[in-house]
């Protein structure tokens, strides 16, 4: 089971640390408040009360050892800074950690950390992607220009397979994944849906409406493709 750690369980750590423990993965979170740490430990697998700009406090919880650690910290720029700055100290190998402003993310990639987090400009991304397709219903920046997006199929693509389509080389994509919505009945009796997910899509697979390929491309490629 994969090992996470989370310091800063205010509003974003807390969604941060909740959905990593629906995904199975072993969350210990952390944070200087006892009223944070007493609203979240009952919702991960491990809750601990510290101060993380003490090294000693930060060694005590064994991050070495963990798979990786997100500094979720908003309210203290300093701190955040100071403890993704203990982290590498201490041996973490990999380090995410949340930017509020442009300066801040420039000193955290000088630190060296895996990944900084820009919410505000992730979030902007993913609202003017939606808009401008309409059908692009999910998209997680990556590395510059590129991005990992959900894509409601185009009514050009339905019946077709993946080989007919040939979307590596029409468009320089990859499908990860295909996202089904199957009927269903839930458990008052009303009709609903279910997601099921192919994440091991075939060539052979036949696209119908209403699926969803989840992709890995540029930026505008999957744009292309989406206004296909």
């Amino acid at each position: 089971m994969r090992q996470i750690g989370v310091i800063g369980v205010g509003r974003f750590g807390t969604a941060v640390a909740r959905r990593l423990t629906e995904k199975g993965v072993e969350v210990t979170a952390m944070d200087a408040s006892e009223d944070r740490i007493e609203a979240i430990k009952d919702s991960v697998a491990v809750a601990v009360g510290l101060d993380s700009t003490d090294e000693r406090a930060l060694e005590s919880v064994g991050l070495a050892e963990m798979d990786a650690v997100m500094v979720c910290i908003g309210d203290n720029i300093e701190a955040n800074l100071l403890t993704t700055m203990l982290l590498k100290k201490i041996g973490v190998r990999t380090i995410y950690s949340r930017a509020m402003d442009p300066l801040q993310a420039r000193l955290l990639d000088l630190a060296g950390v895996s990944r900084v987090i820009r919410l505000e400009e992730e979030m902007a991304i993913n609202i003017a992607d939606s808009l401008v397709a309409a059908n692009i219903q999910k998209v997680v920046p990556l590395v510059s220009g590129h991005a990992v997006a959900e894509v409601e199929v185009p009514p050009s693509f339905v019946g077709k397979t993946l080989e007919e389509l040939s979307l590596r080389k029409r468009f320089g994509v990859n499908v990860a994944a295909i996202k089904h919505k199957e009927p269903d009945i839930d458990e008052n009796g009303k009709r609903t849906f279910k997601e099921t997910i192919n994440d091991i899509p075939q060539a052979e697979d036949v696209l119908e409406e209403g699926v969803v390929l989840v992709m890995i491309g540029r930026d505008e490629s999957i744009r292309e493709l989406s206004q296909s």
